[in-house]
């Protein structure tokens, strides 16, 4: 799934490639992607690309009259600018992996893509980014949060703080991958328990969150959108590296799966040697 350092790229690029040039057309392949009727896709054309931001993982085409184009690539979504297309015939409503295209008026364009059966990713347009549901209930950027007001919103869910990490209402941007890198990179069990972390833990925590996601950004923007994927995989420590050695210490990168997503963690690093097997031996850790 695209993250903050992901989408904080994708939106630089829009703004190095695409704002300046108008939208000659917003198309609508996948009918379930889009969540509004009003205003209407038509309403698009002609507009202007006057920025690209980020909120969370939420990525926002800015378009003039403050019309926005706001887009969560759920787990399997992507992006993929194009220099041409290979047709002008507009797309028609199918099952192929485009959603949506946008098409500017200089030939070039980007298809939002989504991989897979579970089809996910929405597109919302807006007036207003605080119209999406998702982003009127983000808490604060994790990037941008003080020590301070992160320690708060930790304390303010209890939980695993693994969970918690990765709840968009508590902190915004933080998914699966880079929980995983966070809490490796401060020596945390995922399965800690927030309201029991103590306040050097919850700074190890902050600053480690700070120099991964910081760190992550620097590695991405400036990257072509088609470079990204290969970039994260490149910088990450031991999420999605089960089996091989941690590179801090060198013990086997473990894993513990969930029904329909998994967590890797260094047990050396992390748990004071204790492999995790499953969920029901995280009290071991705790």
């Amino acid at each position: 799934m695209p993250e903050l350092p992901e989408v904080e790229a994708l939106a630089g690029y829009l703004r190095e490639r695409a704002v300046g040039h108008r939208v000659e057309r917003l198309e609508i392949s996948a009918i379930s992607a889009l969540k509004t009727y009003d205003p209407a896709p038509s309403t698009a054309s002609g507009r202007a690309v006057v920025d690209a931001r980020r909120h969370g993982k939420f990525l926002d085409v800015v378009l003039d009259g403050e019309l926005h184009l706001v887009v969560h690539l759920a787990r399997a979504g992507w992006l993929h600018y194009r220099e041409s297309f290979p047709s002008a015939t507009p797309l028609k409503p199918g099952k192929g992996p485009i959603a949506v295209r946008v098409r500017l008026d200089d030939g070039s364009g980007f298809d939002l893509t989504e991989a897979g059966t579970q089809k996910k990713l929405a597109a919302y347009l807006v007036m207003d980014p605080g119209q999406v549901p998702g982003v009127a209930k983000l808490g604060p950027d994790a990037l941008a949060a003080d020590l301070e007001t992160f320690a708060a919103r930790l304390r303010s869910r209890r939980g695993q703080v693994k969970g918690v990490l990765t709840d968009q209402q508590v902190l915004a941007g933080v998914g699966n991958a880079y929980s995983d890198e966070i809490l490796h990179a401060a020596r945390l069990s995922p399965f800690a328990i927030t309201d029991r972390l103590t306040e050097a833990q919850l700074a190890a925590l902050h600053e480690a969150t700070r120099a991964v996601l910081g760190d992550a950004v620097a590695r991405s923007v400036g990257q072509r959108a088609a470079e990204l994927k290969g970039e994260k995989r490149s910088g990450l420590r031991v999420h999605a590296r089960t089996g091989l050695p941690c590179p801090v210490c060198g013990d086997t990168v473990r894993e513990v799966s969930f029904a329909d997503s998994s967590l890797q963690y260094c047990p050396t690093c992390q748990t004071g040697g204790k492999p995790l097997a499953d969920r029901r031996l995280s009290r071991l850790v705790r």
